[in-house]
């Protein structure tokens, strides 16, 4: 299931932010003392009562019809469209505005859950200005204090009462969940076509033809699958038809709620940046990755070509250097065949469990390789190891001091076991724990 996601709305220099980067925990949103300084959606993941969430921080809504101040609105009200729960936040020293009016009359038509949030109060004897609030109609008002952290657990637990409690599918365990991401255009539609061998899904040459995220039931050789198409992703401030504006919040749900995601690249066109920062989101989400280069049929080739760009994805996505590579075209069908064998290969490594006691013959033959590092005299031992997790696997080896284990004896720790074991296709995670 995807994380339910709260959306921050309001006018302009009310404090939206300051607690967005209050719930997140970190400083990601500009704070600047001055309206209008957020001119975009910014996203992030945030934790309440052991509730995990998507947050969405909008620019403000205003009255009137200076660029800018439209921009802000047509994001807010994306983002409200996105939301599972949203926060109205006001100014409680300004008072009720003929802003925060418009912007509760767009909250009424969303039909959503909305909580209402009054900032800046930054002392208990502030909190009678609150009262005037109850006339926006939109319930009860929570006084808080984003400057000073005041309020927000109070606000927060009525949120999470609003989440959505019923998944959004049953799918069996048994099914392999996978979706398509990358930048527009570069074929995904036609790719979901050709897996299904009929036109299920509209194909066009004008970009972000996709629109929403779209489930599709699939059985092939007694396997069933469930493919998520996903609207392209544009760099943020690229792209500006409103309905384009949250595919990449899109695309996230859609990695979350995915074993496995196919990354596709445009083998025509080569690779941009921006592949690259897509990709990133699903090896983030510590989600199976294959990657997809479609379109290979336009490409001139010879017997080094595809070696060639191979080494190119390899030096250009060595974030990924655990993900197959598979060389198709969507268009003629050619080495399609191919795509769904790796997608299990990977779906299973995915969800793979090591015996523990293989895994800590794998981890003491490592150590008797390359011994452990030192550092101001002290040398990291390695007391066992054990897996917690799958999908992705996540290994926690218990130390005498988790400081020790630096980052290329990890790293040297984490080949050493893909070596060992056939992980291809899944992130692995290593965690060090000081054994009590």
């Amino acid at each position: 299931m995807a994380k339910p996601v709260v959306a921050i709305v309001g006018r302009p220099n009310v404090g939206k932010s300051t607690i967005f980067n209050r719930v997140v925990g970190e400083r990601i949103s500009i704070v600047e003392d001055v309206p209008g300084v957020t001119r975009d959606r910014i996203y992030s993941s945030a934790e309440w009562l052991n509730n995990t969430f998507n947050i969405i921080d909008t620019g403000g809504i205003e009255v009137g019809d200076e660029p800018l101040l439209v921009q802000m609105r047509q994001q807010a009200e994306i983002a409200i469209e996105e939301a599972d729960v949203i926060i109205f936040m006001v100014n409680g020293r300004e008072g009720i505005t003929a802003a925060d009016e418009e912007v509760a009359k767009l909250l009424f038509r969303s039909k959503k859950p909305v909580v209402l949030a009054v900032n800046k109060i930054d002392n208990p004897e502030m909190k009678e200005f609150i009262y005037e609030f109850y006339s926006l109609g939109c319930g009860e008002p929570y006084p808080i204090s984003g400057s000073h952290g005041l309020g927000l657990g109070d606000l927060l637990d009525e949120v999470v009462n609003h989440f959505p409690t019923k998944a959004e599918d049953d799918y069996d365990d048994s099914t392999i969940q996978f979706c398509l991401i990358g930048r527009p255009n570069v074929g995904k539609s036609s790719l979901v076509n050709a897996i299904l061998g009929e036109e299920r899904v509209i194909v066009s040459e004008i970009e972000g033809t996709t629109r929403d995220a779209i489930d599709t039931r699939l059985t092939r050789d007694g396997q069933e699958y469930v493919i998520i198409d996903t609207a392209g992703m544009r760099k943020r401030g690229k792209v500006y038809e409103n309905l384009e504006k949250y595919s990449v919040l899109r695309a996230l749900k859609a990695i979350e709620r995915s074993d496995v995601v196919l990354v596709v690249l445009d083998g025509e066109r080569g690779i941009i940046e921006q592949d690259k920062k897509i990709a990133g989101y699903a090896h983030d989400a510590g989600r199976a990755v294959v990657i997809v280069v479609n379109k290979w049929d336009a490409v001139d080739k010879d017997e080094k070509t595809m070696k060639k760009f191979e080494e190119t994805i390899r030096d250009n996505f060595q974030f990924l250097d655990y993900a197959p590579i598979v060389f198709l075209s969507a268009k003629t069908k050619k080495r399609i065949h191919t795509l769904l064998p790796m997608i299990n290969v990977a779906s299973e490594n995915h969800n793979m469990r090591v015996q523990t006691n293989v895994l800590n013959d794998v981890i003491m033959d490592a150590v008797a390789m390359n011994p452990t590092p030192t550092d101001r005299g002290t040398r990291l031992k390695i007391y066992y190891a054990t897996q917690v997790a799958v999908k992705p696997p996540t290994f926690v080896i218990f130390v005498n001091d988790p400081d020790l284990l630096h980052f290329s004896y990890e790293r040297f720790l984490e080949n050493r076991i893909r070596d060992a074991f056939e992980f291809t296709g899944t992130p692995i995670k290593i965690i060090a724990r000081a054994r009590k």
